[in-house]
C-alpha cells in the first residue's frame, strides 16, 4: 500500500497568504504541506497589484494587522527584497476638493493615533512630490510606510523559502475528521495528505473549503480590474490615488465603484485601478469598467492620455461581509484554521496573517487579539442577517 503524504499541517492555497502561513509555520518547526488546485499565485494573488498599505485602513483591527504586517514585509525585504521586486516607495492620497481634504486630514489623524507615518502636503507641494500629477488639487497626505512587490514573484519566492512539500495541481475534495470530530487532514482527487490541522488560505474560494470542514464562512467574490500600460521611464514615484478610495474599499455595495489608483512598476508600466463590483465569478470583459479607469487615470495623470494601455486583467477579492479577514482557529471544528477573506488587501497583510496562524498553531500567544477576526463571528444572528442582505443579488 502506498504511504499517503503525512506533516504537521496542510495549508490549502498557495496564493501570497498561504505562502506566508507556510513560511511562518515552517520557520516556527512544523512539517508543512502547502496544496493548491493551481499554480503558486494563479488564483487572486496573480491577478493583484501587489500593494502593501496602511493608507487605507482605518484605525481598527486591520490596520494593526496591516502594521504588523509591515514590519514583516521589511524584515524580508531585507533576505528576498531584489526578488521580489519590493519597492518602498510610499503612498500619496490626494484630495479634489477642501471638504474630501478635510475628510482625508481627519483619517490620517486617527490613523497616525494608531501608529501610522502621515505627513501633510499642501496643494503647492504636490509637484514636489509628482511632478506629472494634475494641477487643481485641494492637498493630501504622504504615507511613507506604504510598499509594493511583484505579487506573484514574491509568493513564489516565500513558498520556495519555506520549503514546504508543494502540491500543485490537486484539488481538495474533502476534510478529514478523526471519530471525535478533529481534522486528521485533506482529501484530494490524488490521495489524501495527512496532518492534525488544517489551514483555510484559499482566498476566493475559502467558503467552499470551510463548506468541506462542516462549517459556514460567508466569502463572497468581488471583482476588480487593472488596467497596464506599456513601459514608460518612472513618472509615477508613488501609489497615488484619489481620497474617496477608502470609502469604496469600506462600501457594503454590490454595485460597480471606482476611484483612480495609479502607479509605476519596477518593470516600467503603470498599473491603473481600482474597480469592485459583486458579480460573482462572472469573468466577463467589462469595456465600461476599464474605460472608466482610464477616465479616472488621467484625471489624476493628464500625461496618461498619451500613453498606451497595452492589456487589463481582472480578479476577485474575497470579501467578507464585515471586510474583515477571518484569521485564526475555527471553535467548530478542533485542527481547523482560517486564513481568508482579505478583501483586496492579501498581498499586503499576507506577512501578519502566517505570523499569527504560526503563533496559534504551535500553541503561542497570538501578537494581535483575534477576537475580531474570528471564523465563527457570522453565526451570531446580527451577522446572519447581514449576511443575508449581502448574498441577495
Amino acid at each position: 500500500m502506498t504511504k499517503r503524504p503525512s506533516g504537521d499541517v496542510v495549508v490549502v492555497g498557495a496564493g501570497m497568504v498561504g505562502a506566508a502561513c507556510a513560511l511562518y509555520a515552517a520557520r516556527a518547526g512544523l512539517d508543512v504541506i502547502l496544496v493548491d488546485r493551481g499554480p503558486v499565485a494563479g488564483g487572486t494573488t496573480g491577478a493583484g497589484e501587489g500593494n502593501l498599505l496602511v493608507s487605507d485602513k482605518e484605525p481598527g483591527p486591520e490596520l494593526q494587522l496591516a502594521l504588523l504586517s509591515a514590519r514583516l514585509w521589511e524584515e524580508l525585504a531585507q533576505e528576498l527584497g531584489a526578488a521580489v521586486e519590493y519597492e518602498p516607495k510610499g503612498g500619496l492620497v490626494v484630495a479634489a476638493t477642501p471638504e474630501s481634504l478635510t475628510a482625508l486630514t481627519d483619517l490620517a489623524d486617527g490613523q497616525r493615533a494608531a501608529g501610522v507615518l502621515t505627513v501633510p502636503v499642501e496643494a503647492d507641494q504636490l509637484h514636489e512630490l509628482e511632478p506629472h500629477l494634475a494641477h487643481g488639487l485641494a492637498g493630501g497626505v504622504l504615507y511613507p510606510q506604504d510598499a509594493q512587490v511583484m505579487p506573484t514573484l514574491a509568493a513564489a519566492h516565500l513558498v520556495r523559502a519555506s520549503g514546504a512539500r508543494l502540491e500543485t495541481g490537486r484539488t481538495v475534495t474533502g476534510v478529514l475528521h478523526d471519530t471525535a470530530g478533529a481534522v486528521r487532514g485533506v482529501r484530494t482527487d490524488r490521495g489524501d495528505l495527512l496532518a492534525p490541522a488544517v489551514v483555510n488560505a484559499a482566498g476566493t474560494w475559502g467558503a467552499e473549503v470551510a463548506a468541506l470542514a462542516g462549517v459556514r464562512l460567508p466569502v463572497l467574490p468581488r471583482r476588480g480590474f487593472v488596467l497596464v500600460t506599456e513601459p514608460l521611464p518612472r513618472r509615477v514615484r508613488h501609489k497615488v490615488y484619489a481620497a474617496d478610495y477608502v470609502a469604496d474599499v469600506a462600501s457594503d455595495s454590490a454595485a460597480l465603484q471606482t476611484s483612480p489608483v495609479v502607479e509605476g512598476t519596477a518593470a516600467g508600466p503603470v498599473l491603473i485601478g481600482a474597480s469592485r463590483e459583486r458579480v460573482g465569478f462572472d469573468r466577463s470583459f467589462s469595456l465600461p469598467v476599464v474605460r472608466a479607469l482610464a477616465a479616472g487615470a488621467t484625471r489624476l495623470f493628464p500625461f496618461l492620455e498619451h500613453v498606451r494601455a497595452m492589456r487589463a486583467y481582472l480578479g476577485f477579492r474575497p470579501y467578507l461581509p464585515d471586510h474583515l479577514p477571518a484569521v485564526g482557529p475555527d471553535p467548530r471544528v478542533r485542527g481547523l484554521f482560517h486564513a481568508c477573506g482579505h478583501e483586496g488587501a492579501g498581498i499586503g497583510l499576507a506577512t501578519g496573517t502566517g505570523r499569527l496562524i504560526a503563533q496559534t498553531l504551535t500553541g503561542r500567544c497570538p501578537e494581535l487579539d483575534l477576537t475580531p477576526f474570528r471564523p465563527d463571528r457570522f453565526d451570531r444572528p446580527d451577522h446572519l442577517a447581514r449576511f443575508a442582505e449581502e448574498a441577495a443579488p
